[in-house]
């Protein structure tokens, strides 16, 4: 079965650009395309879709509310934040509206694509050209010392420094580079992290990174 998506975004280009992804991705299907963020609920409510690519600035609300008010009509229904915004504000109420990825407009194709199959697996994506404003944004809050862990750290110290290059943004090829380690190594100890931790994706990884204080801006 193809993965359903609907596509809200106000500029005609953006969309016909997402559409040519979608077309070329034999197990996606586009089901709809709205220009508006009311328009876009009511779309998902008759069409439920499996995605929902999102804009944050829409002429009638934002995509942050129309965001809510999705998750509210049909929660199973993922909703991908596809936008310029890389300020951290943006990010975090976008997915405290309900939304299961955020990804940046100036990514590259694959990275929507892949964010599309992620979210159908249950995984939450978070696009590297934003992890490091959230990051950031958290440790810079009054009453939050950079360096006091809230919990037990179970990782060794090339876990914790492969951790931190994790939340900073970069690909596993890229912190082998950086670490002289091959990128099999690098995903070695990825899973050893996610063992360890019980946990199950990156966006995951960086949170703890955060809890613990391993990540200075």
């Amino acid at each position: 079965m193809a993965i359903r998506v609907l596509i809200c975004d106000d500029h005609m280009m953006v969309r016909e650009g997402v559409r040519m992804v979608l077309q070329s991705e034999p197990d996606l299907e586009l089901v709809g395309e709205a220009g508006r963020g009311e328009e876009a609920v009511e779309l998902t409510k008759a069409l439920k879709p499996d995605v929902v690519i999102m804009d944050i600035s829409l002429p009638d609300m934002s995509g942050i509310e129309a965001t809510r008010l999705i998750k509210e009509a049909v929660p199973e229904t993922r909703v991908i934040g596809l936008t310029m915004h890389e300020e951290e504000p943006f990010v975090l109420e976008f997915l405290r509206a309900g939304a299961d990825a955020y990804i940046v407009k100036r990514s590259a194709a694959a990275d929507l694509v892949g964010a599309i199959r992620a979210v159908m697996e249950g995984q939450a994506v978070l696009d590297p050209a934003v992890t490091r404003a959230v990051v950031e944004g958290y440790v810079s809050r009054p009453g939050r010392a950079v360096g006091q862990p809230e919990e037990p750290c179970p990782l060794t110290p090339r876990e914790r420094e492969i951790l931190v290059l994790i939340a900073e943004g970069l690909t596993n090829a890229e912190i082998a580079r950086r670490l002289y380690i091959s990128e099999k190594t690098v995903q070695t100890h990825r899973s050893n992290m996610l063992d360890k931790l019980g946990i199950h994706d990156r966006t995951e990884l960086v949170r703890y990174a955060i809890r613990q204080g391993l990540v200075e801006p």
